[in-house]
């Protein structure tokens, strides 16, 4: 692991959710390339499983207000 990653994860607490956010948007903004198919999969599953389970009421959805609320806290 290089320093300046380990850096980032021993100060991860530090941020705030905004800043952690914009740091996840820019770490994934940052990758080159055509995602793999195997990455694309895992996606189109993880998807499928979270739709199935909002469907058959097994997660509650969250209103955006109540996310946004925890988020700008």
């Amino acid at each position: 692991m290089s320093d300046a990653l380990k850096t980032v994860l021993d100060n991860m607490e530090l941020l705030t959710p905004s800043e952690k956010a914009l740091a996840a948007h820019c770490l994934l903004s940052s990758l080159e390339g055509e995602p793999s198919n195997d990455v694309e999969s895992a996606w189109l599953a993880l998807a499928e499983d979270r739709s199935n389970a909002l469907l058959s009421g097994d997660v509650k959805a969250v209103h955006w207000e109540e996310i946004k609320a925890q988020v700008i806290k």
